[in-house]
C-alpha cells in the first residue's frame, strides 16, 4: 500500500510541479484576487478537473476518447479559442497599481480554469499516458491509494500556489508584478494556444 502512495506522490509532483498555463493561471489568479476566498472558484474548478483526469485516466476510459479523432479536433479548437481569448485578456490588463486591478469573477476563473485543464493536450496525455499507463500496475486497494495520493496533491498545489500568488499580491502594492505576470502569463498561456493550433493542423491534414 505504502510503495502505491508514495508511486502516486512523486508522480503526480513530476507531472504538476513544470510550469504551465493551468499552474500560471491558478498563481496568476492568487495574486490578483483581494482575498484568498475569491480564488476558490479557480481552485475547485482546476482539482476537478485534474480529479476527473485521473479516474478517467485509472478506470481506462481515456484511451477510449483520445482514439477519436474528431473528438480530439473539437476540444481543441474549443480550447484554442478560450486559450486566445485568455491570453489577450491578461496581455491587455495594464494596472498601474493594485486598486485598479479588476479581478475575474468566478464565472470567468471557471471557464478560463476548464479551459487550461481540460483543453490543453499536455495536460490529457500525461495523465493519460503517465497516470493511466502507472495505474495499471496496481489492482483492487493500492490502485485507490494510488489514485487519492495523485488526486490529493493536485488540490494541495493548487492550494499552494493560491496563496502563493495571494501573498505576492500583498506584498506588490505597486502592481508592478502583477504586471510583469499578467504578461508572462499570456505568453505562456499563447504559446500552449500555438501547440493545440498545431494539434489541430496534424489532427486535420
Amino acid at each position: 500500500m505504502l510503495p502505491a502512495i508514495l508511486h502516486g506522490i512523486l508522480l503526480a509532483l513530476g507531472l504538476i510541479l513544470p510550469l504551465g498555463a493551468q499552474n500560471v493561471f491558478v498563481f496568476n489568479q492568487g495574486a490578483n484576487q483581494k482575498k484568498f476566498k475569491y480564488t476558490l472558484p479557480v481552485i475547485i474548478t482546476a482539482g476537478f478537473c485534474d480529479t476527473l483526469l485521473i479516474v478517467i485516466a485509472v478506470l481506462g476510459v481515456s484511451l477510449i476518447l483520445i482514439s477519436m479523432p474528431m473528438l480530439q479536433l473539437v476540444i481543441y479548437i474549443i480550447g484554442f479559442v478560450f486559450l486566445i481569448y485568455m491570453a489577450w485578456s491578461l496581455w491587455k490588463e495594464k494596472p498601474s497599481n493594485m486598486e485598479e486591478i479588476e479581478p475575474m469573477r468566478p464565472k470567468q476563473q471557471i471557464l478560463f480554469a476548464l479551459s487550461v485543464s481540460l483543453l490543453n493536450p499536455h495536460a490529457i496525455m500525461d495523465t493519460v499516458g503517465v497516470i493511466g499507463t502507472s495505474a495499471s500496475i496496481y489492482e483492487g486497494p493500492e490502485k485507490l491509494a494510488f489514485s487519492i495520493a495523485t488526486i490529493s496533491i493536485s488540490w494541495l498545489w493548487f492550494i499552494f500556489l493560491a496563496i502563493l500568488g495571494r501573498v505576492v499580491g500583498t506584498v506588490d502594492k505597486s502592481g508592478k508584478f502583477i504586471l510583469v505576470l499578467n504578461k508572462v502569463s499570456s505568453v505562456i498561456v499563447f504559446v500552449v494556444a500555438l501547440i493545440i493550433l498545431k494539434n489541430i493542423i496534424d489532427l486535420i491534414l
